[in-house]
């Protein structure tokens, strides 16, 4: 889940790497998982489909025991808002999910009321204000 990614965990990423257009989504799904590279398109093993994932700098050390090396990968499920408007996470988000805006290398990224599902306040509509939740 996003709020267990530490900022150590990330704290060698170089560069997040998308795969789609992330401006159209409200949110994304992120999570930790072991690869055996720094850099390079993961294998994906999950429902649904894979839209980004981290690249790590070279000072990037590999876990001692498995080899593997900690790596955010973004992601979405078949029954998420992208795919259902309407559907389970019409007015929320899962857990894991952040607002795929607020996201850059070594930055765990947050909810906003777009990633909640929530339209803001006319003022806030009016003015152009974007507040984290």
């Amino acid at each position: 889940m996003s709020s267990l990614i530490s900022a150590d965990e990330i704290s060698h990423e170089a560069e997040l790497v998308w795969l789609e257009d992330v401006d159209q989504l409200d949110y994304v799904r992120q999570s930790l998982d072991r690869l055996p590279t720094r850099k390079g398109k993961p294998a994906y093993h999950r429902d649904g489909r894979m839209v980004g994932y981290a690249i790590l700098g070279p000072d990037a050390k590999a876990s001692r025991a498995s080899g593997t090396f900690r790596r955010r990968v973004f992601w979405l499920l078949p029954h998420d808002r992208d795919s259902e408007p309407d559907g389970l996470y019409a007015k929320s988000a899962p857990a894991e999910a952040v607002d795929p805006r607020t996201l850059e290398p070594r930055v765990k990224g947050y909810k906003t009321e777009r990633s909640e599902g929530g339209p803001p306040s006319r003022a806030m509509q009016e003015l152009g204000i974007q507040l984290p939740l």
